[in-house]
């Protein structure tokens, strides 16, 4: 009698050598994980989003909110000057005019920009953009720049945890 070999048999030898190794996790500079005072500063916003009613509020919306959250989590003691901050925390909302395709529509490319500095060097020591989603009426912009907001505010959070991203001691 004659034996068959299994086709997933013949397979899985291909499919191991085919999946790519991931490589170690980078560290989260030691200043993020060490920090115990930041300094929030509102690196801007487009103020020609405003007046139009693209998203409701006055251009320092974001900045405003994104101080709140960081004040409401708690993690870090925020403070007055950048003399007296561990870390420069800067946070952005970008709005750029024009048709940005997505798909095979159009639309309103809307994002926030955080970017994170040390105070003595300026080096710019992490940055995450948070795409904001396009939407017609205006109170699902003024939700999903909410929403958006929201899921920058957890990446930093996630940023701090030193599981997340590796340890900072690692070389």
């Amino acid at each position: 009698m004659k034996a068959t070999v299994p086709w997933a048999l013949i397979w899985l030898p291909v499919l191991a050598v085919a999946q790519p190794k991931q490589p170690p996790s980078a560290p989260v500079p030691s200043q993020i994980l060490a920090a115990k005072k930041v300094f929030v500063a509102n690196a801007g916003a487009d103020a020609g989003a405003y007046p139009v009613a693209a998203f409701s509020g006055k251009p320092e919306r974001a900045y405003n909110n994104f101080y709140a959250a960081m004040k409401t989590w708690g993690h870090y003691q925020l403070v007055g000057a950048p003399s007296d901050a561990d870390l420069l925390i800067e946070i952005q909302f970008i709005l750029r005019w024009g048709p940005v395709l997505r798909g095979d529509t159009a639309s309103l490319d809307a994002q926030f920009r955080v970017v994170i500095r040390d105070p003595k060097t300026q080096a710019m020591l992490w940055a995450m953009t948070e795409q904001v989603e396009s939407a017609v009426l205006q109170g699902n912009r003024d939700k999903n720049f909410d929403q958006a907001l929201a899921r920058l505010e957890t990446n930093l959070e996630q940023l701090t945890a030193p599981s997340t991203f590796g340890d900072a001691t690692t070389p």
